[in-house]
């Protein structure tokens, strides 16, 4: 099958690669990362992990989509061998069940919105009380439908006219709104402390290992690296395209938007909090619940003295947030749509499949958010070891040869030296290791039943899901693999 859709430019294709990296992790996750890591001591592994993690798993996306111009299973097959396809079935299924929840948070963001627009957000007595009686109702199941409905239409429309066209607006959009506020929020009385707190390194904190694990983590889930999302964008690539430039543009601007939220949020909690700033940034619940739902919406109300200006500073906040997912949101849906085509489905019939699925297996989050937790959990997890997969995929193929040939070949502007030979063949598997291990393994210390697989958060969860769709994919490999390729033979 001959690819028939192109992003038109590097431009667009960078800027909707961005809108799959900047997610409501940047905003609200990001900075209660922070918060509970030491503030500025955070920053400076956090860098090394994005040259050591994020960046080298990008470039790999960027040049087996690009090269194979198919999904995560016919890439995988492609580029691993046959026999390996089943791993690029899982990347897909980590990516479409993190997008089942998504698609819920992204209504929660909606509703917000239009909370703060009509001001009713403001008339709230307890924000706590607030989102419970929100949260534990069915309005989120009629957010997540409208949520997941907008996407659908998009991408619908296909690459051009739908991703190209969206995220041309909502980026660039998002991006003003986010400067909007960082303005509104350095200009705040004392504003200034939480910059300091930001950005001021601590050595004792720097030597902390669970701070080093964090920023890993951070990077793990925040860039987009190794979701499988990258790869499918690639697909549409065209073939004079710089690949590491790319990826350093995509890596360093999902960072730089992650620094200006950052400074936004610790201005505004520093200015306006009457009680411990830390408590209420590091606060978290399913989401990160506590700090975006509960904690700013107070905030805001105290921004200024004037109403209607702290309706509207909310408004475009909660606006940013709901950009910020639905451009995530519809890269995770191009993901599994994509997919459906790759095995044969025109794309009216995969997206129609693809929504009704989704909506459908939203349901449990939507209704509660324990459910919501659990899949967080297993499958956030589980994003470390699609990264695994992506660099067993590389290393399959001759790390050296997918160095010269597909990320410096035709196109390249920018030559990736050997070191990229010594990351993706060792650092990342060290990585992989000791992510998974440590996560696991710090289930332990909160859940005594860490083996029981109907926790909401442990070990026994995590790995008991992972098995049952690896066996299903593990036994179905030669089908499936069969299927992808014989569907898009040249």
């Amino acid at each position: 099958m001959k690819q028939q859709e192109f992003f038109s430019s590097r431009w667009a294709l960078i800027i909707a690669t961005i809108g799959i990296a900047v997610g409501t992790g940047n905003i609200w996750r990001f900075s209660r990362i922070v918060a509970q890591n030491g503030g500025g001591s955070f920053l400076i592994p956090w860098v090394i992990f994005l040259l050591i993690w994020s960046v080298p798993l990008i470039i790999a996306e960027f040049a087996i989509g690009k090269s194979t111009r198919m999904g995560p299973v016919g890439a995988m097959a492609k580029t691993a061998g046959r026999k390996f396809g089943w791993m690029g079935a899982f990347i897909v299924f980590v990516s479409t069940a993190i997008m089942f929840y998504y698609s819920v948070v992204t209504g929660w963001c909606l509703r917000y919105f239009f909370s703060s627009v009509s001001g009713n957000l403001f008339k709230v007595d307890d924000y706590h009380v607030y989102w419970n009686n929100f949260a534990n109702g069915y309005e989120p199941l009629l957010f997540h439908f409208i949520a997941i409905s907008f996407v659908a239409f998009v991408v619908l429309r296909g690459v051009t006219k739908g991703i190209e066209t969206v995220t041309k607006f909502l980026v660039p959009s998002l991006l003003i709104i986010l400067f909007i506020l960082f303005v509104r929020a350095i200009t705040l009385p004392n504003a200034i402390e939480g910059i300091k707190y930001f950005f001021t390194p601590d050595i004792n904190v720097i030597l902390d290992h669970k701070v080093w694990l964090n920023a890993l983590t951070q990077n793990a889930w925040d860039t987009g690296a190794g979701w499988g999302l990258i790869l499918v964008y690639a697909v549409y690539m065209k073939k004079k395209e710089d690949i590491p430039l790319n990826a350093a543009l995509i890596g360093f601007g999902n960072n730089a938007i992650s620094i200006i939220a950052g400074i936004t949020i610790f201005s505004t909690v520093f200015a306006l909090s009457s009680v411990d700033a830390m408590t209420q940034v590091s606060q978290s619940g399913p989401a990160n619940t506590g700090l975006t739902f509960i904690y700013l919406p107070l905030l805001f109300s105290k921004m200024t003295g004037n109403d209607t200006i702290n309706l509207f500073f909310a408004s475009i906040f909660f606006l940013a947030l709901f950009f910020a997912a639905f451009t995530s949101l519809i890269s995770m849906i191009e993901l599994s749509t994509r997919t459906m085509i790759d095995f044969g489905l025109k794309r009216k019939r995969a997206v129609g499949i693809i929504v009704v699925i989704g909506f459908l297996l939203g349901f449990p989050s939507a209704l509660n958010l324990k459910v919501l937790a659990n899949q967080d959990w297993v499958w956030g997890v589980g994003l470390i070891l699609s990264g695994a997969f992506i660099a067993f995929a590389v290393k399959q193929y001759g790390i050296d040869k997918f160095r010269t040939e597909l990320i410096n070949g035709y196109g390249s502007d920018i030559k990736i030296g050997k070191w990229y030979n010594y990351i993706i063949g060792i650092l990342i598997p060290i990585q992989v290791v000791v992510l998974i291990l440590w996560w696991l393994i710090s289930s332990v210390s909160w859940d005594p039943e860490w083996w029981n697989p109907l926790h909401v958060e442990n070990a026994g969860t995590a790995i008991f899901q992972w098995a049952i769709v690896l066996v299903f994919f593990i036994v179905f490999n030669k089908y499936i693999v069969a299927k992808t390729l014989n569907n898009n033979l040249d």
